[in-house]
């Protein structure tokens, strides 16, 4: 049976990822999805822009993907956000965010 992924859209090269963003958190972390959308913590408050900032960054770090090709497309100043990766395949980044999430559960189950 195949997942259905509704936080991810494809638009031709590019990906769309609806992301509920958390802010003011310890650190930054991918912390689940629902099929509506990607929770991500980050630890830059809301404030003068600081957590789409880091937000960007850390989506960089993530999905291995230049800062340059990240921008938040809506929900600028809303936690619900819609970032565009450019030049990427929505695989790519279901499998790295797998990787992520399977990586962060076998680390809670060993504490």
């Amino acid at each position: 049976m195949e997942r259905k992924f509704n936080f991810i859209i494809e638009k031709g090269n590019d990906v769309i990822l609806i992301i509920k963003l958390v802010p003011n958190s310890s650190f930054s972390k991918v912390v689940d999805y629902t099929g509506e959308f990607i929770r991500i913590k980050i630890a830059s408050p809301a404030l003068e822009n600081r957590a789409n900032r880091e937000l960007t960054a850390y989506c960089s770090q993530l999905f291995c993907v230049n800062k340059s090709k990240i921008k938040i497309v809506s929900g600028e100043k809303s936690k619900l956000k819609k970032i565009l990766i450019e030049d990427t395949k929505s695989e790519d980044i279901i499998q790295k965010l797998m990787f992520v999430l399977d990586s962060e559960n076998k680390k809670d189950k060993r504490k």
